[in-house]
């Protein structure tokens, strides 16, 4: 990844073609993000059992297909595209001006991919704490059934929020997404840096090619990931805290005071594997959501770049 150049003009760049990606990329991924909060709500083993709504991929997608329609993979999408567009410019605009302020320091150049986790984290923290507020009311709006509808939009869900509970609801979760998100990203981008620089190298590249990208964009997003679920798993049992009226048909309702609570109460009710639900779809939605955000910011890059240029020419 090209992080090299200097200028307001070239973070522009980076922060127009980060919101870019978000937006493609949270489309094209979001059934995916549907069905993992749905998995990761359910309190009930996730088994083929009666007592359990979800018991498998397939017949979780096939299942809210037939009760809620096609639209239902896509609820919650507005916040969702405004925390996508939202955390994709502030995170790749934070990780540039991070890694400029980085490359100051000689030491820290010997640490190549030290130094990129760094910056990655950096930038998570950044991204998540502007784009939080999106995350709960998309959480919220995933989470309702079609059959116990309480939020009816985004504007309607803002100021029930605010109206029933407090402007504080909007945060709730944020220590674990903090503790989630900030190894999560830098991970990213550790892992895209290397296996990038292995791609080039194999295949004697110079640049960042789209292959590169997929792949090494791919692998990143499962591995980081993988490493991190738990938290993610107990952000989204967080965020829908006082939340147990539009909850109505999807089973026993989880409670809990705070991360340690949530994660006590999840080994305590479900065993460790309950910490793992939502695996798989998060895996390969992980897989894709990485491939895509990177892929896409790398060629919204070379667009940028090119009508830069052609401008300055005229």
């Amino acid at each position: 990844m090209d992080t090299s150049s200097k200028g307001n003009s070239n973070n522009l760049e980076h922060a127009i073609a980060g919101g870019v990606s978000g937006f493609v990329t949270r489309f094209a991924c979001q059934p995916f993000d549907v069905v993992k909060i749905r998995f990761q709500l359910q309190v009930e083993p996730i088994a083929n059992h009666h007592v359990s709504k979800y018991h498998s991929l397939l017949q979780a997608f096939y299942l809210i297909f037939k009760e809620e329609g096609i639209s239902a993979f896509w609820k919650g999408h507005v916040p969702a595209q405004l925390l996508s567009v939202i955390y994709g410019t502030s995170q790749f605009y934070s990780y540039n001006v991070l890694i400029h302020e980085f490359h100051n320091f000689s030491l820290l150049n010997e640490w190549k991919y030290s130094t990129k986790f760094v910056a990655g984290a950096g930038a998570g923290f950044i991204a998540t704490t502007i784009s939080f507020p999106f995350d709960t009311l998309r959480t919220r709006l995933v989470a309702q059934s079609n059959n116990h509808v309480v939020y009816k939009g985004i504007f309607h869900s803002c100021s029930c929020i605010i109206r029933h509970e407090s402007p504080k609801a909007f945060f709730y979760g944020l220590l674990p997404t903090v503790l989630q998100i900030v190894p999560h990203t830098g991970l990213q981008f550790a892992f895209y840096a290397f296996f990038s620089d292995m791609y080039k190298k194999y295949y004697k590249e110079t640049d960042t090619s789209f292959f590169n990208s997929i792949i090494s964009g791919s692998t990143a997003g499962l591995l980081a990931k993988t490493a991190v679920y738990p938290f993610d798993l107990s952000r989204k049992r967080l965020q829908i805290q006082g939340f147990k009226n539009g909850r109505k048909g999807f089973g026993t309702f989880f409670e809990c005071k705070g991360l340690i609570d949530c994660l006590k109460l999840t080994i305590r009710k479900e065993g460790i594997k309950g910490l793992f639900k939502g695996l798989v779809p998060s895996q390969l939605k992980a897989s894709m959501t990485t491939a895509l955000h990177f892929t896409i910011y790398e060629q919204s890059l070379i667009v940028l770049r090119v009508l830069r240029l052609y401008i300055s020419e005229k």
